[in-house]
């Protein structure tokens, strides 16, 4: 019989053509320590469900319905494609609600830094200081990073926005890379000098708790950057280039961070109805 570990497999191959193929590649390692070594007629809807309400529970119904997507995909293929089962498990994926925009405050970021490991710590001032997704924070290759002018690339592959982009280096950035410099040939961020793959484990979400942090994800470190960015005047238009945003609408949820920007505006007209 085939195993999870098969599956995953002939998907990586299948697949390999897919821009997010390192999203996908990232899901069946976050999978792996409850699937495999599984027959795949051993995984039913109870044991996906269970999986997938540990992961809403750390990130999100957002981000558990991703890893339910990709699991259903995979066993659809199997029985459609492979003709490794006759039937597949049932597989519902959780309600979700709007957009929320949940980003800390500067002092509650100090605390978060003191109670995090070495590791974690860099990664999350570079997030902080970029603005960057955690795939392309916890994947960047040297290859990307121009010390000398202070800029870094990510490549359309690896881009939700399936196109290049560049992001300026601001000092905090700068000063990370070079603490990372030498440990790795092609990785930039490492822990016990090797490359990992994901930053949303055990040891982030414990130093959430000692820093009595409620109801933040990885992907909130995105939301604080931009947020900080449009409290201090930044432009809405520049919040979107930076952080690579397809739309302007995704960027105006940021936009009451900012009412001193629209104070002037509103007080434009003031002489007009002055009494």
């Amino acid at each position: 019989m085939y195993t999870w570990d098969d599956a995953a497999a002939a998907w990586l191959v299948d697949k390999h053509y897919k821009k997010s193929l390192y999203q996908d590649r990232a899901i069946i390692e976050w999978l792996a320590p409850y699937f495999s070594g599984r027959h795949l007629r051993e995984i039913d809807r109870e044991m996906v469900m269970r999986v997938a309400r540990q992961k809403a529970s750390e990130a999100s119904p957002a981000t558990a319905n991703r890893h339910l997507a990709l699991i259903r995909s995979i066993f659809r293929r199997a029985m459609n494609v492979w003709r490794w089962l006759d039937v597949v498990p049932y597989i519902e994926l959780f309600p979700e609600r709007g957009r929320r925009v949940r980003w800390l405050k500067p002092d509650q970021v100090r605390r978060l830094l003191l109670e995090l490991p070495e590791h974690q710590r860099l990664t999350v001032m570079f997030a902080l200081a970029t603005g960057l997704r955690q795939s392309n924070v916890v994947r960047l290759e040297w290859s990307q990073v121009d010390l000398r002018r202070r800029m870094m690339r990510v490549y359309a592959d690896q881009a939700k926005g399936r196109r290049d982009f560049s992001v300026p280096l601001n000092e905090t950035a700068v000063q990370v890379l070079r603490k990372c410099a030498g440990v790795h040939p092609v990785r930039v961020f490492t822990y016990q000098g090797r490359p990992f793959g994901w930053a949303n484990t055990r040891a982030w979400r414990k130093a959430l708790e000692r820093a009595s942090i409620d109801n933040f994800r990885w992907h909130d470190l995105r939301h604080t950057w931009a947020s900080w960015h449009v409290q201090h005047g930044t432009p809405l238009f520049v919040v979107q280039d930076l952080g690579a945003w397809s739309s302007e609408q995704m960027v105006r949820r940021y936009a009451h961070l900012a009412p001193s920007n629209y104070a002037d505006y509103a007080g434009a007209i003031d002489e007009f109805i002055a009494v």
